[in-house]
């Protein structure tokens, strides 16, 4: 899972249905926090599933927290700046921390592009998968950053080509293919899907799932706008853009 975004509802509800669909590990990817009302509960929930063994990666909005130098727009700007209030030391320093990326066996997880991870450059079209595929020597690779769920496969050609998920059915990661998944939004969709997205990788099976589950918005938007933040952080949750 990937770009939680302090949204409590939607971290909860992905959460819960991953466990209903029988995940054993968690892998976030990154952003834990900015944009939503909850960053403390959700980095929180971060740090008691990193020390139940998940793995946990920096995104550029963790990085934000303790280096205001990080490029955002004026928005995003504003709630970093609203959450580097409500996090504790603790919380701080667990953000700062993170790894930009893990290894783990024939799998890479990057918050962003593999090329050059501390850029958090976006993967949007095959060309840009292309890079970051070339860029690691994982088989299979996950990113997030983007908030719009993908999969690339790169060929024994040298063809990368690009595959939108439109359903929960497991994908098979044929060997002869190296594959790049990248995760859709926790907290906050820009597919024009409001549902929470989060992905399933079998590993015995070696198939992917991309999955969505349905959320409390009224609740995570009711609570953007108590804690003060823009309104526009609220309405595009209803969106999904």
């Amino acid at each position: 899972m990937s770009d939680i975004h302090g949204n409590r509802q939607a971290f909860q509800a992905v959460l819960t249905a991953a466990a209903e669909r029988g995940a054993e590990r968690h892998v976030i990817l990154g952003d834990i926090v900015g944009y939503g009302g909850d960053p403390v509960w959700c980095v929180d929930k971060t740090m008691a599933l990193a020390a139940e063994g998940a793995i946990v990666i920096r995104g550029n909005h963790d990085q934000g927290v303790a280096d205001p130098s990080v490029s955002m727009n004026e928005v995003a700007r504003a709630a970093i700046d609203w959450t580097r209030t409500q996090l504790n030391d603790e919380q701080k320093a667990f953000l700062a921390r993170l790894p930009l990326e893990v290894e783990d066996g024939e799998r890479l997880y990057v918050h962003a592009d593999a090329s050059a991870p501390a850029r958090y450059h976006y993967v949007t079209d095959a060309e840009t998968a292309a890079a970051h595929l070339q860029a690691c020597r994982a088989r299979i690779s996950f990113c997030g950053h983007v908030h719009r769920p993908a999969l690339y496969g790169l060929g024994p050609n040298g063809k990368t080509t690009a595959f939108t998920p439109t359903s929960a059915q497991g994908i098979p990661l044929l060997a002869q293919r190296r594959w790049l998944a990248v995760m859709g939004a926790v907290g906050q969709p820009r597919d024009g899907n409001p549902a929470a997205a989060f992905g399933i990788l079998d590993t015995d099976r070696g198939e992917i799932e991309f999955h969505r589950v349905g959320y409390d918005i009224e609740g995570a938007a009711a609570r953007i706008r108590a804690v003060g933040l823009p309104d526009a952080l609220a309405l595009r949750l209803f969106r999904g853009k």
